[in-house]
């Protein structure tokens, strides 16, 4: 089974970093927007990396990819990010080739288990996620958040509902791991959209204790997703797409 250890950079926007941690001792290390903290984490279980995973482009997944590879070399495997248009918001300044370029129906082995990839565009048209399903997880990057979704940046609302979608379709019970702690003010958000909801109040109250703590709040499950997570419980693209632009506005 794989060990999730989810790494905090506050400063980089409220990201995070993961590293995972096999039974059978392989380390792998997951959208590193900064590499000070996620070093110090591995150093402090003697660990080093046999893998860096991408989700997307983005420079605050990825501007700590050059030390990490500095620190110790190791594959870099994600999408093609030739997709995204040149003058796009994915498009980082970290220019390392990939060692494996991945995509929908793709599977890699780590720690033993066959891990399977589903492009997710939306937040951008290379995204993808990592689902893992012996050990019951999928690192989900900025397509999904507890109680919210990405941004619309160089993608559609299609893209982005179908995406969503998709995830929507693995077990109840499977964690979501991503990218970002933006889970009080997405709670916020949902319960004016759906104030009538008891799981969603709940949720919200839940965010502020933990958040007042500096507790992540991150994993999250489908199934509360199902539940609170108004995004997910949209039953068209123009329900999405309007609740896309009223967040943008939020």
């Amino acid at each position: 089974m794989i060990q999730v250890t989810l790494v905090p950079i506050i400063p980089h926007m409220q990201n995070y970093a993961y590293i995972l941690e096999a039974d059978n001792g392989e380390v792998a290390v997951v959208d590193p927007g900064e590499a000070g903290p996620i070093i110090e984490a591995l150093e402090q279980r003697n660990l080093k990396p046999d893998v860096i995973l991408i989700t997307h482009h983005h420079w605050d997944h990825m501007d700590g990819v050059p030390d990490m590879l500095t620190w110790h070399l190791c594959p870099l495997i994600g999408s093609d990010r030739n997709k995204s248009r040149e003058d796009s918001p994915a498009k980082t300044q970290v220019n390392v080739p990939f060692e494996r370029v991945l995509s929908e129906g793709d599977e890699f082995v780590f720690g033993g288990e066959h891990v399977q990839i589903f492009d997710t565009p939306g937040h951008t048209p290379e995204h993808i996620c990592f689902y893992f399903k012996d050990s019951g997880f999928v690192l989900v990057g900025d397509i999904l958040f507890a109680m919210g979704c990405g941004r619309i940046l160089d993608g559609t609302a299609d893209q982005l509902f179908g995406s969503l979608q998709k995830l929507s379709t693995l077990p109840d019970e499977t964690k979501i791991y991503c990218g970002h702690e933006y889970t009080l003010s997405n709670a916020e958000f949902c319960v004016g959209m759906d104030p009538d909801n008891n799981a969603l109040k709940d949720r919200l109250e839940l965010a502020k204790r933990l958040r007042a703590e500096n507790t992540p709040t991150v994993p999250t499950t489908l199934k509360q997703e199902k539940e609170t997570n108004v995004f997910l419980r949209a039953h068209s693209v123009k329900e999405f797409a309007r609740l896309r632009q009223l967040k943008n506005r939020s």
